[in-house]
C-alpha cells in the first residue's frame, strides 16, 4: 500500500504531534538527553504558541504515561475544575438553559500549566529553562499563519475587536487579522513564559525547587492575580449578554493535577489504557468489549460490514457517556459494569442490519441520568438580528452568537517514545483564541471548557463547585502481552475514541502498519449530544471519506446511515501514534490537515 508517507522507524526515540514544530521541539529534547516526558512537555508549550485556534497557555491536557523506571503506567489530569462560585442555581438565575460556548461563565481553572510541572517534577530531567525556549522563541521570532487561522480571524475580527479587545491586541495585528501564509508573533505570550522563568529561577538552582516556583507564580502569583482581575469584569458571550466570571485566583490556588491510575480492558494480545469518566475515554474500551463478540480480522476494513458494526458499536459506547459519564470524585460511575462482558453481551444484542436512529443508553438501576437530546439546528440564539460578518464566501451574513457557536477550538495530539522505553500519550487543548477574550497582561485565554456540563444538579456531569467537566481529551495507551507497546490519540472533540477506534483495530486486525492505518478512509458519527455548545445531535449520521469503495457507500445508504461525504482526506482524524517493540521505535500522523509530523531516528 503506497501511503501518504514513510512510517517513521528508529532506537533513539520518535515523536508524532499534529504540528511539524511541536515535533521538531519535542526531538530537539531528546538529542539534548531529555527522556519522553521532557519532550512531551517541551512540544505542548510550542502547540500553546502555534495552534491558538486548537489550544492556547491557559487551556487543558490529560496526561497517560509509561515511565520505564517505575515500570508504572500513571494519568495525570490537566482538566482544571468549576470555580466555588459556578452553580446551576446561578447560572438558570442568569436565564441560561445550558452554558455558553465562550465568555467567562463556561471558564474552569486552567489545568495544562499545572499537569506539565507535575510532569516535569515526577518524571523529567532538564532543567525548566531547556523546556520553555522552544515555545518561547517561537512566540517571538513568530510562527506560520495556517489557512483556517487566518479564515477565522478574518470572520471574527469585527466581533473581537468590539467585543474582546484584549483579544484583538495579540492575534489582530495593527487592527487586522493575519494573512495565510504570514507570520504571526506573541510577545505578551513570550513574556508570561519569561516572568515565570525568572521567577523560577530566584527560587535557587534545583530543578525540582524552579519548577514547584513556577506552579505558584502561575496559581498563586501573577498569573493567577491577572485571571482574577479580568473576571471581575463583564465580557459578551454566546448567551447574547455580557457576564463577569466565577473563576477566581482563588480556585486557582486550591486546585493541583491529580494523578490517577489509567481505566484499563484486555483485548485479545493488548491491554488499552485510558483516562477515567472525567473524560470520554472510557468509550473506546467499551468500543472494544461490545466488538469482543465479532470476527473483525474476518472482514473487510473499507467493506460496509466492517464500518456499519463498529458505528452501532460507537453508538451504543456513547449512550452510556451520556447516561453515566462524570467525574468520578463527585459520582459514582458504574465502570466495571460498563466494562463487564456480561454487560456488553446484553447490549450487543441491539445491534441490527440496520442503522439504529435512536438514543439507546443501557440500565444500571440506581446508576446514570436523563440524556438531554437537542435537535440539530434546534437552538435559538440571542440578538438574532445582530449580524457580525460575512460568510467566508460572500453569500451571507451570520449573527455574532451563530456564528461563535461555529467557531469553537479543538485539540492537539502528541505521541513519543524515548531510547529507555519511556512512553507518553497527550491531548493538550482549551484556552482556545475564540474560546474566551485573552486576560490583559497575559497574553492568552482560559479555557472555556465548562461547556460541557449540564446545567442539572442530578446529572452526573451536571455542573458543581470544584468538579471536572466531562471532557472529550482521550489520550491512550497500549500494552501487548503485558509490556508498553502503543501510544496514540487524536485531536476532534467526540471524534476522537472513534478516529482511534479505527486505526487501533486496522492495525492490530489487519496488518496495517502505522501509517496505513492511519491513512485508510475515516467515518465518524454525530450521533450523540454534541459535548460542545450548543449541545445538539444528528441521529443516524456518519460522516465517511470519499476513499471507501462505491459498493461500501451504497450498501449503508441502503442500511439506513444518513450520509455525509467528505473528499479523501477532508475531514478533521489528525491521528498520531508511535510504538515500541523488537527493539525498533516506530511513529506515524495523519497527512489530514497538512500540519501533524512524526520524526524519529
Amino acid at each position: 500500500m503506497i501511503t501518504s508517507r514513510p512510517e517513521i522507524v528508529g532506537t533513539f526515540g520518535v515523536v508524532a504531534t499534529t504540528h511539524w514544530l511541536a515535533t521538531n521541539a519535542a526531538m530537539s529534547i531528546l538529542e539534548k538527553g531529555g527522556n519522553a516526558f521532557d519532550a512531551a512537555a517541551a512540544a505542548g508549550f510550542v502547540h500553546h504558541i502555534v495552534e491558538p485556534d486548537q489550544n492556547g497557555p491557559g487551556g487543558d491536557v490529560p496526561i497517560i504515561l509509561w515511565s520505564a523506571r517505575h515500570r508504572k503506567l500513571e494519568v495525570i489530569c490537566g482538566q482544571g475544575v468549576a470555580p466555588a462560585a459556578a452553580t446551576v442555581a446561578r447560572m438558570k438565575a442568569l436565564g441560561l438553559d445550558v452554558l455558553p460556548g465562550t465568555g467567562h461563565l463556561p471558564a474552569v481553572v486552567p489545568g495544562s500549566f499545572g499537569a506539565w510541572m507535575v510532569l516535569l517534577r515526577e518524571h523529567g530531567q532538564l532543567p525548566l529553562r531547556e523546556i520553555m525556549t522552544p515555545a518561547i522563541t517561537v512566540a517571538r521570532d513568530g510562527f506560520l499563519v495556517k489557512p483556517e487561522v487566518a479564515a477565522l480571524l478574518r470572520q471574527t475580527g469585527s466581533f473581537i475587536k468590539e467585543y474582546w479587545p484584549s483579544t484583538a491586541a495579540v492575534f489582530l495585528p495593527n487592527g487586522e487579522a493575519p494573512a495565510s501564509g504570514s507570520l504571526l508573533r506573541v510577545p505578551a505570550q513570550a513574556e508570561s513564559y519569561e516572568r515565570i522563568l525568572r521567577e523560577a529561577e530566584a527560587a535557587g538552582g534545583d530543578r525540582v525547587r524552579q519548577i514547584e516556583a513556577a506552579r505558584h507564580a502561575w496559581y498563586q502569583g501573577f498569573v493567577a492575580e491577572a485571571v482574577d482581575r479580568f473576571f471581575r469584569q463583564k465580557v459578551m458571550d454566546t448567551s447574547g449578554e455580557a457576564h463577569a466570571g466565577f473563576l477566581t485566583g482563588q480556585d486557582m490556588a486550591q486546585w493541583s493535577p491529580p494523578i490517577e491510575a489509567p481505566v484499563t480492558l484486555d483485548y485479545d494480545r493488548y491491554t488499552v489504557c485510558k483516562p477515567g469518566p472525567w473524560a470520554q475515554s472510557p468509550v473506546l474500551l467499551q468500543q472494544l468489549a461490545l466488538l469482543k463478540g465479532f470476527d473483525i480480522a474476518g472482514m473487510d476494513h473499507c467493506g460496509p460490514d466492517f464500518v456499519h458494526l463498529v458505528q452501532e458499536c460507537t453508538k451504543l459506547a456513547l449512550a452510556d457517556r451520556e447516561a453515566f459519564y462524570g467525574d468520578p470524585a463527585f459520582v459514582d460511575v458504574p465502570l466495571d459494569r460498563l466494562l463487564s462482558e456480561g454487560y456488553n453481551a446484553e447490549r450487543r444484542k441491539l445491534i441490527g442490519a440496520q442503522a439504529s436512529l435512536e438514543m439507546r443508553p443501557g440500565h444500571i438501576e440506581g446508576k446514570g441520568g436523563r440524556i438531554f437530546l437537542r435537535a440539530r439546528g434546534s437552538t435559538r440564539s440571542a440578538h438574532a438580528e445582530t449580524t457580525v460578518g460575512a460568510e467566508e464566501d460572500g453569500s451571507g451574513v451570520l449573527t455574532w452568537a451563530e456564528f461563535l457557536a461555529r467557531t469553537r477550538g479543538d485539540t492537539c495530539h502528541l505521541d513519543i517514545i524515548d531510547r529507555w522505553g519511556n512512553m507518553i500519550s497527550a491531548t493538550p487543548s482549551g484556552g482556545w483564541m475564540t474560546g474566551s477574550p485573552v486576560v490583559p497582561g497575559l497574553g492568552f485565554c482560559v479555557s472555556a471548557r465548562g461547556q460541557m456540563f449540564w446545567l442539572d444538579e442530578s446529572h452526573p456531569n451536571g455542573l458543581a463547585p470544584g468538579k471536572r467537566p466531562r471532557t472529550t481529551l482521550t489520550p491512550g495507551l497500549a500494552l501487548r502481552d503485558g509490556e508498553p507497546y502503543m501510544a496514540f490519540g487524536t485531536p476532534g472533540g467526540d471524534q476522537q475514541d472513534q478516529w482511534s477506534l479505527h486505526a487501533f483495530l486496522r492495525h492490530v486486525h489487519h496488518g496495517l502498519n502505522l501509517q496505513e492505518a492511519i491513512d485508510a478512509p475515516g467515518f465518524y458519527t454525530e450521533h450523540m449530544p454534541s459535548s460542545f455548545y450548543p449541545r445538539e445531535w444528528d441521529p443516524g449520521h456518519l460522516a465517511v471519506e470519499s476513499e471507501f469503495p462505491k459498493a461500501t457507500l451504497a450498501e449503508l445508504d441502503r442500511r439506513g446511515h444518513r450520509l455525509q461525504i467528505y473528499p479523501r482526506w477532508g475531514h478533521y482524524n489528525s491521528m498520531t501514534m508511535a510504538t515500541r517493540a523488537d527493539g525498533m521505535l516506530r511513529a506515524a500522523a495523519s497527512p489530514r490537515r497538512m500540519q501533524c509530523y512524526a520524526i524519529g531516528r
